[in-house]
Formats: structure tokens, sequence, C-alpha cells
């Protein structure tokens, strides 16, 4: 996609944001029993907590979707691809070091996080494997850059020693079974550090199934960040500042959606970042091609512009995302779900169950 064909964005500034707004107000009970530690041996079999737009909670199948949507209805995914971002090494002291990858720079570096006993200079060198090797370039923010030496580009030398960047709530080692189920089966455009975890539920049986119904389906691009795993560290929501993350909407991604409202169908995000990346394009009131970085907050009190149904995991207490999703279905009935979700023994994060629900209007 050139210049000519999209609006390039560094950094747009968004947040909306409620009065008074607290990460309390967005807790609730989760015994850890309930944090899906592996995925399910068919994607499309997880739990479907289905919030409508009026009526009660229902209680389905993931495989039950395709009754939920229409003919005149658009899906849209994240067609990004998690790289095996994770990469352990030792110090010249022998001291081991973690690194876990934000994102790839230009050439041979990479942004990262570090995780060691002390706090490395710039200059240091780490031995990754026998013939990978790691020079600390600097700091930026409270990211190092780190160059990478080896055979191999980057991301060959990533596919051999790397491995998949499982998220902090499992507790286990990555294992073989991660490389394909930490993974869409559409992704296709390597970036993310975590998986767009609402489109783990796809298989190809049910993409097939939505289209052969009539449901047509898009795709956009957002790199997931490991800044989406970082709690919010204030109390006071106003006072916190988003990462930023890089996304692409094309133009046939706007002409889709417009299409769409022509026929009087749905827009439905599959997954908060899908919701994230269509926002951000359609920060005028209308959908125009986008190519660069977001930094969107959604809380409580944005005004959506394109989005109306979401399919979307359940999330980590306080977090951002579940800020949106309250923000998307009005936080009593979101957090009325979650407890019901809680009650009901749903598995919960990446690896768990799914919610279906319709965008709450004022």
């Amino acid at each position: 996609m050139s210049g000519e064909e999209c609006v390039l964005s560094l950094r747009p500034a968004f947040l909306y944001l409620a009065p008074a707004m607290k990460r309390s107000d967005f807790h609730y009970e989760l015994p850890e029993n309930l944090v899906a530690q592996y995925p399910l041996a068919e994607r499309a079999t997880s739990r479907l907590l289905v919030l409508p737009a009026g009526g009660k909670v229902e209680d389905r199948i993931f495989a039950d979707l395709p009754v939920l949507l229409n003919e005149k209805d658009l899906l849209v995914f994240n067609d990004t691809r998690v790289i095996p971002a994770r990469l352990f090494g030792r110090k010249a002291t022998g001291g081991r070091v973690e690194i876990f990858l934000e994102r790839l720079l230009e050439g041979r570096e990479i942004l990262a996080q570090l995780r060691s006993g002390k706090t490395l200079r710039a200059g240091s060198r780490l031995t990754l494997s026998g013939e990978v090797t790691a020079r600390v370039e600097g700091r930026q923010g409270a990211f190092y850059r780190l160059s990478l030496q080896g055979e191999g580009s980057v991301m060959e030398i990533l596919e051999r020693i790397g491995h998949v960047p499982l998220p902090p709530y499992i507790t286990r080692q990555d294992e073989p079974l991660d490389r394909a189920r930490y993974q869409t089966v559409f992704a296709r455009r390597q970036g993310s550090v975590a998986a767009p975890t609402a489109g783990l539920h796809f298989d190809e049986a049910l993409l097939g199934q939505v289209r052969e119904q009539g449901v047509r389906t898009a795709f956009v691009t957002l790199h997931v960040g490991a800044g989406t795993f970082q709690p919010l560290r204030v109390e006071d929501v106003s006072r916190h500042r988003m990462h930023e993350e890089y996304m692409e909407v094309s133009p046939q991604v706007c002409e889709q959606v417009e299409e769409t409202r022509r026929r009087g169908g749905r827009v439905i995000a599959v997954g908060t970042t899908v919701v994230r990346s269509l926002e951000t394009a359609s920060r005028s009131g209308r959908i125009e091609p986008f190519r660069g970085a977001t930094d969107i907050f959604i809380t409580p009190g944005y005004a959506f512009s394109c989005v109306d149904a979401l399919v979307t995991n359940f999330h980590m207490p306080g977090s951002t995302l579940l800020m949106l999703v309250c923000a998307f279905g009005g936080m009593d009935r979101v957090m009325g779900a979650y407890r019901h979700a809680v009650e009901e023994k749903y598995r919960f994060f990446s690896y768990g169950d799914a919610m279906f629900l319709s965008r709450q209007y004022p």
C-alpha cells in the first residue's frame, strides 16, 4: 500500500474518558482455576456467552456463531501473525537473561524487554545459543535496543531459537502445540508478540460456514505489542497512557465497511484489536485508509463510529481491554456478564472462552 493510498499517522493521541473513572471500577473476582492454561482440542468447541442488545445472557458454544449472523453482515479479522518473541540467553558473567521482543526495528535490531538481575549497559553482549549473540545498543524508554548476530535474517533466527510468547497468566512453559494453537488459522503478516485471541476460535470449517451463508469477511492488521499485558499502574484512569501499536486499514476494507452500511448490515469486529483499528481509521466520523501507529484508549463515554458488534475473549480485571468492552457493551451489562461467566465456570483469557456482544447505544 503506497502513501497515496492511505492516511499515514505516526502517533494519533486518542483519549476518551468518563469523569472520575477508577481502575478499581473494573475489578472482578476470578478464581485461579478458571484461567485457561491450554487450548481445547477443537477451536470452535469453546463456549460462547451471548450478550444481546436486549434480553438475557445466553450460554452457547462458539460453533453456534453462524446463527447470530446474517448475510448482510461483515466480519472483520486481524491477520497479524505471532512471532517466536521470547528468547533466553546468558551474560558474559554467566547470569541468565530473558528477552521478550516488543517489535522489530530496522536492519538487525529489535526492541525488547529484558529480565536480568542487573541493568545492562550499551555494549554488553549476550549469548543466545552457540551461534547467535545479541549486543545491547542502548535504551528506548523501558525497552532495550538489541542487535542480533547469527546465521540468517532476524526472523529466521527467531523461528530457529525463539519460543512462543505465551502471556504471563499462562504459567507453564511453551510446548510444540502452541506453535499452531497460539496462532489464528488466517494469520499471515508477521509482527505480533501476542495473539489476537478472539480469532483463535475460528477453524477453516467455521470460516467456510459463515461465508457460505453470505457473510462477508475483511482483514485489518494490528501488530500486538508486549504492552497489551502491562497493568494500569495508576488508580485514576485519566492518567494512564496507552502503548503504541502498528496497524493498517486498507482502502479495500474501507470500501467493504461502506458497502455493509449501504446494505443495512453490521460491522462485526473479531477482537478488541479490530475495534481499535477500525475506530482509529474512523476518527473523522467516516472510515478512511490508515497506516501507522495508534495509541487509542477506549473507555466508557467513547462514541463509536464504526463497529456494531464484537466477538471477544474475557479480559483481565482492571485492564484497558476490559474498559474497551465495557465502553462497547455498557459497563453494568458487561460486568454482570463477567459475573455470570465466573458463576458458570467459563474459561478465561487467551486460551479461554468467548463473548458475542451487541453495541449498546445511548
